[in-house]
């Protein structure tokens, strides 16, 4: 089982969209978390609006703030519009998608926003299903 980390700048938007689209995907078997670098006080509602669209609720959802202990379980740390700013953990992976930032932009930009990164996560999953068959 691998494990990602979704990081972004204040864990309200992409990066809690992430998790809850990997999470989904992944049926348990590999687990996520996310985090910011500088949390919000409160998930962006026009967020948690787009994943309740297609069944996921992410009400009870709140912003973490990032630290070494999440970056040092993670197998690949996904950096969304904070690249360089994270911690750099020595021999973990650590890829950047470059998508808008959530707040402002109206509920069709969050859903193209919410389905390129069901295809990123598609393709991470992918991706860690590979490693995962290949280190039995």
């Amino acid at each position: 089982m691998a494990r990602a980390l979704f990081v972004c700048m204040d864990n309200a938007g992409r990066s809690q969209m992430s998790q809850a689209l990997f999470d989904r995907a992944a049926h348990g078997r590999h687990e996520a978390e996310s985090a910011g670098i500088a949390p919000a006080t409160h998930v962006h509602p026009e967020v948690a609006q787009v994943l309740g669209e297609i069944g996921i609720d992410i009400s009870g959802a709140a912003p973490r703030r990032l630290t070494r202990a999440m970056e040092e379980r993670a197998d690949v740390v996904v950096t969304i519009g904070c690249s360089g700013r994270h911690l750099g953990v020595p021999g973990t992976r650590y890829v950047e998608w470059d998508l808008g930032e959530p707040q402002g932009r109206s509920l069709a930009e969050l859903r193209i926003t919410r389905e390129e990164i069901e295809r990123r996560v598609d393709r991470l999953l992918r991706e860690l299903d590979r490693v995962d068959a290949w280190a039995r």
